[in-house]
């Protein structure tokens, strides 16, 4: 469930010319608008070379001429200035990798159809220098690119056929799936379909090829799947420093649907080959174990591990295997935080690692000592990611943004001084815009606990107006809000025509300590539904800006079972009409109907046979007979997470009860709306439905 969260690629745009009128230009600058967002390049993936010298980097910018967008590779100097473009293929270019060397980049690239691993030459001054070159040649095409230290082979993943032993047999099998004239699908195990797909057989595996070229090796055989289907790191496979042993991530549980026991295991290698079979290192843990990462010295594999089976959104702790003695060292027992994205120092003393930290991503130094490490929080107040170390381990380069500000490269010392920003793709979009940052605040939730929220004015702001109030309710529900550009969510197009705009944190949400996290399940209508309202009391008795008599409230997927919840528990009318995108209205049905059956047991303490009392307590269908409020409905048909069944059974409750209400089906899309020209006709929709209610 916390996936909703994820990702660049997946970014939604939204309507051109939405029906409420947005406040007219001033001085120059203007509200928040569609041509604004879709014209931001979206920056990730920054790789420093082998010399310090330059970042490589990927920027994305979609379009609605092609219903779609396309990342290209860019190269900025460490000391910042003017960035170049490296590649103009007409299809994304993305992942680029330095090999040792510093005079060649590896990246993936779909420029001759399915995506491959591609080779460029570059100079030292930062120039391409000759033409890319084709790696891989596999029919099921090639991810995550890992280079080996000695730049003599890549790793790479692909979906293939579990029982198919060579790429033609891949081959013929996807095109009797796809060009079939019969499309009937036979399952006999769980899960059979992930996400948005069938799994047709098909399994995850991790593959090495020579760096030169040649054949690939199908190096994690078998029906698991490398990186596992899902709660993996930002990366489950990579080489020892010496090349002589591969790290990856499976699950070999029997069934995976009802399992979050992700293991790390150890195969040894011979010239870029297995040379014996793998060793799991992380048994003995039946939780999460995933992101294992070698330390330059070759003397550890640091990791992230949970300690409770079946529970997703357990604390994530920094851990260390110790490859000669195989004692595992905890670091962050004692801090309060899931860990991130983690990065070893080159000397292999320290580790850099980020985590959710009350409504940013912040940055911790664990420096290793005799019996552990000493943990330092390095920013505050900021949301920094894709973390990078030059080779003299005296500067992190990372990815910052805010709800003002796009991602951006920037770097800084690794004590947190002379931070720097060294990328300037959105600057001159954004001294055009007139938007607002976000203001914290805290009230008492539940229980007098301690809770978080953001407040968003709308563009040209004038305290002595009353502005409507939209509540915006995240999903997981273990996330939360953060100081973000948001791709799908994004709270300055609710803010932008005219509304005030507020988000909280509450019970389940993460970066406020694992106590707060947890308070949420088995309890999904309870503490959190009383820590939402209290922040919405407050906010209205504190600032007098908001017109207290216009109220609305919109969520998806946890947030949108948030607002299906409300729905029967508006008893005093505040808000005026609701929008649920994916959001789940029968406890029971939901379950027998998504693929990630531990989530709901964990969650519901049970299934709905050994737990029902929790199941029909915590259902909005429990509760039709107080459907009142005006309802927008949105829900996709791939949308295998929370199957399209619940906003069906939502609309039709609505109907009956007679309470105005209209759905917005997407027979194409899946959790995520992700096509330009269905997240327009989204933003229409909801924009439109907001106005009819608090105009």
């Amino acid at each position: 469930m916390k996936r909703i969260f994820l990702f660049l690629f997946a970014a939604v745009l939204f309507t051109a010319n939405y029906s409420l009128s947005q406040p007219k230009p001033q001085g120059g600058r203007h509200a928040f608008t569609f041509d604004d967002l879709l014209g931001f390049g979206r920056v990730a993936d920054p790789q420093i070379s082998p010399d310090g010298k330059w970042i490589a980097y990927t920027v994305t910018n979609f379009s609605k001429e092609t219903n779609g967008g396309k990342s290209d590779i860019w190269l900025v100097s460490i000391n910042g200035g003017t960035a170049r473009q490296l590649t103009h293929s007409p299809k994304s270019d993305n992942s680029p990798r330095w090999l040792p060397d510093g005079k060649t980049i590896a990246f993936i690239s779909s420029r001759n159809g399915t995506p491959q691993i591609f080779i460029m030459p570059i100079d030292s001054q930062g120039n391409k220098s000759g033409d890319a070159k084709e790696i891989t040649n596999i029919s099921t095409g090639a991810g995550g690119l890992v280079v080996s230290p000695d730049g003599k082979y890549f790793a790479f993943s692909s979906d293939v056929f579990a029982d198919c032993p060579n790429d033609s047999c891949n081959k013929t099998r996807n095109n009797e799936l796809e060009n079939g004239k019969v499309k009937a699908k036979i399952f006999t195990h769980l899960p059979y379909r992930v996400w948005n797909h069938y799994l047709d057989g098909k399994r995850s595996h991790a593959f090495i090829v020579p760096a030169t070229g040649g054949d690939a090796i199908d190096v994690t055989p078998g029906h698991y799947d490398t990186p596992p289907i899902d709660l993996g790191g930002t990366v489950d496979y990579g080489f020892s420093p010496d090349g002589s042993e591969f790290a990856f991530v499976r699950n070999t549980d029997p069934m995976v649907a009802i399992s979050t026991n992700n293991d790390i295991d150890l195969l040894p290698l011979h010239d870029g080959k297995p040379a014996g079979e793998p060793k799991c290192i992380t048994a003995m843990n039946k939780a999460n174990d995933n992101q294992p990462i070698y330390s330059p010295d070759g003397k550890y594999i640091a990791y992230r591990a949970t300690k409770r089976p079946g529970f997703e959104s357990d604390k994530s702790s920094l851990t260390l295997y110790e490859r000669s003695t195989g004692k595992i060292i905890p670091l962050t027992e004692k801090f309060d935080r899931s860990v991130a994205e983690v990065i070893w120092s080159p000397d292999s003393k320290t580790l850099y690692f980020n985590a959710d930290d009350e409504g940013y991503r912040s940055i911790y130094k664990a420096a290793l000592t005799a019996d552990g490490a000493t943990i330092k929080q390095i920013t505050r107040n900021m949301n920094c990611g894709s973390l990078c170390i030059t080779p003299d381990g005296k500067t992190l380069v990372f990815g910052k943004q805010s709800m003002t500000d796009p991602t951006e490269l920037w770097r800084m010392e690794t004590d947190g001084n002379n931070l720097k920003q060294l990328t300037t793709t959105n600057d001159a979009r954004i001294a055009r815009i007139e938007w607002n940052p976000l203001e914290p605040f805290w009230f008492n939730g539940a229980g007098g606990t301690k809770v978080k929220g953001f407040l968003l004015k709308p563009p040209f702001f004038d305290a002595k107006k009353k502005y409507p109030m939209v509540l915006l309710i995240h999903g997981g529900p273990q996330g939360q809000w953060e100081d973000e550009m948001h791709y799908r969510w994004n709270a300055q197009m609710f803010a932008s025509p005219g509304y005030v705009v507020v988000m909280i944190n509450p019970r389940g949400s993460t970066g406020y300590g694992q106590k707060f996290t947890d308070e949420i399940s088995g309890d999904w209508g309870g503490k959190v539904f009383t820590d939402l309202m209290n922040g919405v009391h407050y906010a209205l008795k504190t600032f007098s800006f908001i017109d207290k008599n216009h109220v609305a409230a919109a969520g998806a997927s946890y947030g949108g079972y948030m607002i299906n919840w409300i729905e029967g528990h508006n008893d005093d009318g505040l808000f005026k009409t609701l929008v649920c995108h994916d959001g789940m209205y029968n406890a029971v049905s939901a379950y027998g109907s998504t693929e990630e059956l531990w989530f709901n047991e964990w969650e519901f303490k049970g299934t709905p046979w050994t737990n029902p009392k929790l199941y029909e307590k915590f259902s909005p269908s429990s509760y039709v007979k107080h459907f009142k409020t005006p309802m927008l409905i949105i829900h996709s048909q791939h949308d295998y997470r929370l199957d399209v069944s619940e906003g069906f059974q939502m609309f039709t409750a609505l109907q009956r009860m007679g309470v105005p209400s209209k759905m917005l089906y997407f027979p194409d899309e899946f959790h995520f709306v992700v096509k330009p020209l269905d997240s327009e006709l989204w933003h229409k929709t909801v924009l439109d439905w907001l106005k009819e209610y608090l105009k």
